[in-house]
């Protein structure tokens, strides 16, 4: 499968320089807030709220997301309160 990102040379980055490059990435576009990590948030919170749509579940997320423990990607999951509200009008 090999690296998701790789570096201009063809392999991979470390992860200390893709927290780096991103960080350059969202000065030069002026982006305040954002970080490496709030890409990651973002990212298992949309795995999360689409695995069933793809007959996944959430222990792919987790490993996709390499955490050891579900509890640990349950942290990174954003709620919805509107979705919520759908959620249970559906019922």
């Amino acid at each position: 499968m090999g690296p998701v990102v790789r570096s201009a040379r063809g392999g991979c980055m470390r992860p200390t320089s893709i927290v780096n490059w991103f960080a350059a990435l969202f000065a030069s576009l002026a982006l305040e807030g954002c970080s490496s990590h709030s890409g990651r948030r973002t990212f298992i919170t949309a795995a999360a709220r689409n695995a069933h749509r793809t007959g996944c579940s959430l222990r792919d997320v987790q490993l996709l997301a390499g955490h050891k423990s579900i509890e640990i990607t349950q942290g990174y999951i954003d709620g919805d309160t509107s979705g919520q509200r759908r959620l249970v009008a559906s019922l």
